[in-house]
């Protein structure tokens, strides 16, 4: 009778899938507590780190949110969009890789 060897296959390194950045960009229109109400309901921050991003936003023209792996930060992207689209602001926010 006949013997067969089994070969192990090598092992594939599965890489982690890489973070992406939620950026918030500043607008002159979109209210202060919208953008708050947006950080609290979206990103499940405080009221207080809600604030704190928001006025970094206000002072800077942009700022982090949040990172997140790719799908999950265009959900949430998309999220802002409409919420914002709804309430008739122009709130945007862009991903960008870490």
């Amino acid at each position: 009778m006949e013997r067969t060897k089994t070969v192990p296959k090598s092992e594939k390194k599965l890489k982690e899938p890489s973070d992406y950045r939620i950026i918030l960009l500043n607008d002159n229109y979109t209210t202060i507590d919208f953008v708050v109400n947006v950080l609290m309901a979206v990103f499940h921050k405080g009221e207080a780190e809600a604030n704190r991003i928001m006025l970094n936003v206000h002072r800077k023209g942009k700022g982090v949110v949040g990172q997140y792996p790719f799908d999950i930060a265009k959900t949430k992207m998309n999220q802002v969009h409409s919420l914002a689209r709804q309430a008739e602001f122009p709130l945007r926010c862009v991903i960008e890789e870490v």
